[in-house]
C-alpha cells in the first residue's frame, strides 16, 4: 500500500465517521424540533409569549461554560445554540399564529391591499379574526364594512391617517378600537382621540412589509384612550412573538426623528453625493472592508425601495425638518476644520464624542464584529 492509498483510506475513514456524526446531529435536530412543537402548543393554550429572555441567556451561558470545559470555541457554541433558539421561536411563533385572544372579534385594515395592510390581513386572519378590507374605492361601502367591527387599524400613508379616521370614525361603534400603524404618532393621534369617542390606540412596528416572522420584532404602542379596552390588542401582538413596548405618541415621535428621520436623510444624504460623485461602486467593493460593505448595504436598500414611504418619513413633522436642518448646519461647522486641516480639533472634537457616547461604544465594537463575522461567513 502506497502512503497516498493509507492516506486516502485514513481520511475515507474520518470522513465516515464525520457523517456519521453530522447524521445524529440530524436526528438529535428534529428530535429537538418535536419537542419545541409541544412547547409551543402549551404556550398557546396558556396564552404565554414565545419570547422568554432569561430562559435563552440562561440556556446561552450554560452552553458556553460547557463549550469551554470541551475545548471549544464559546462563541462558535453561542452561535449554533442561537440560531437553533431562533429556529425554535419561529417555528413556535408559527404557531402561535393561530392564537386568537379574542375569539369572534371582526378586524377593519384600512389600506389592506397595500404591502403593510396585506401583512396585517395575513396575521389577523391567519389566528381566526373575522377580517375584512377597506380601499380608496370602496368608501360607498364604508357604512357594511364597518358594522360589527372591533378594531379598525389605518394602514395608509402618514399624510392621509388624519383625514381617514376622521371618515371612518362615524362608521364605528363607540366600543371599536381605532388604532394607526404610521411611523408618527401625536398629529395622527390627536385626529384619532378628535374623531372617535371610543379606544384608540397607536401602533408602529418597528419593521418593513416584507417580515415573515414577528419573532422578537418590535411594536412600539403608544396609549390613546382606553387601554384597559385597548389591551387585547397588545397580548395578541405578544402572542404572535412581538416585543411590545410603551411610549407615549410625543415620546415615540422625538426617538423616531432620530431612529428614523435622521438615520434616513442621511443615508440619504450619503448616497445622493456618491451619485453626484459618479463613484464606481463596484470598484470600491473591490477595496472594501466588511464594514464598507455593510454601510454601502444600508445606502442601497434604501434607494432599492419606494420613495414616498422615505419622503413620508423625513418631511412628516417640522420638529423632524427642524431637527435635519440642525444636522446639515452641524456639518457645515466642521467645513473650517476641513480647510484648515485642522486635526488638533477633529481630534478634540472625537475625544467629545467618544466619552459621550461611553459604553456603547463597547458593546457597538461587540454587535459590529458580530455582523462582519456574518458578511465574512456568506459573501
Amino acid at each position: 500500500m502506497t502512503d497516498d492509498d493509507l492516506l486516502d483510506e485514513l481520511l475515507g475513514d474520518a470522513r465516515s465517521e464525520i457523517d456519521s456524526i453530522d447524521d445524529q446531529i440530524l436526528n438529535l435536530l428534529e428530535r429537538r424540533a418535536r419537542v419545541v412543537a409541544r412547547v409551543g402548543e402549551v404556550k398557546k393554550a396558556n396564552n404565554l409569549p414565545v419570547f422568554h429572555p432569561a430562559r435563552e441567556e440562561d440556556l446561552i451561558y450554560n452552553r458556553r461554560r460547557e463549550a469551554a470545559k470541551l475545548a471549544l470555541s464559546p462563541e462558535m457554541v453561542e452561535d449554533i445554540f442561537r440560531t437553533i433558539m431562533r429556529s425554535s421561536r419561529i417555528k413556535q411563533t408559527k404557531t402561535m399564529a393561530q392564537k386568537c385572544v379574542m375569539p369572534g372579534a371582526k378586524v377593519l385594515v384600512v389600506g389592506g391591499a397595500g404591502a403593510m395592510g396585506r401583512l396585517i390581513h395575513g396575521w389577523f386572519s391567519a389566528a381566526g379574526y373575522d377580517v375584512c378590507i377597506l380601499e380608496s374605492d370602496d368608501w360607498g361601502m364604508v357604512e357594511e364594512k364597518a358594522a360589527g367591527v372591533d378594531l379598525a387599524i389605518l394602514s395608509v400613508p402618514i399624510h392621509n391617517t388624519g383625514e381617514v379616521a376622521e371618515r371612518l370614525a362615524p362608521h364605528l361603534a363607540q366600543d371599536a378600537i381605532l388604532a394607526d400603524v404610521t411611523s408618527t404618532k401625536s398629529e395622527p393621534m390627536e385626529r384619532m382621540l378628535g374623531a372617535h369617542p371610543g379606544p384608540v390606540l397607536g401602533l408602529h412596528p418597528m419593521f418593513g412589509p416584507t417580515t415573515d416572522s414577528l419573532d422578537k420584532q418590535i411594536v412600539v404602542v403608544s396609549p390613546g384612550r382606553d387601554p384597559e379596552g385597548c389591551q387585547w390588542v397588545v397580548e395578541q401582538l405578544a402572542a404572535w412573538g412581538a416585543v411590545t413596548v410603551a411610549a407615549s405618541a410625543r415620546e415615540h415621535d422625538e426617538v423616531m426623528d432620530v431612529v428614523q428621520g435622521l438615520r434616513h436623510f442621511a443615508t440619504f444624504a450619503f448616497g445622493q453625493f456618491l451619485s453626484k460623485r459618479k463613484i464606481s461602486l463596484q470598484r470600491t467593493l473591490e477595496f472594501s472592508s466588511p464594514i464598507y460593505r455593510l454601510e454601502l448595504d444600508m445606502v442601497g436598500r434604501l434607494f432599492a425601495q419606494d420613495p414616498t414611504l422615505y419622503a413620508d418619513i423625513i418631511f412628516s413633522t417640522p420638529e423632524r425638518l427642524e431637527l435635519l436642518r440642525g444636522y446639515v448646519e452641524s456639518l457645515e461647522d466642521n467645513i473650517n476644520m476641513l480647510k484648515e486641516g485642522d486635526v488638533g480639533t477633529f481630534m478634540e472634537e472625537f475625544a467629545k464624542v467618544a466619552e459621550w457616547f461611553g459604553p456603547f461604544s463597547d458593546q457597538a465594537i461587540r454587535e459590529s464584529s458580530y455582523l462582519i463575522e456574518k458578511m465574512i461567513e456568506r459573501f
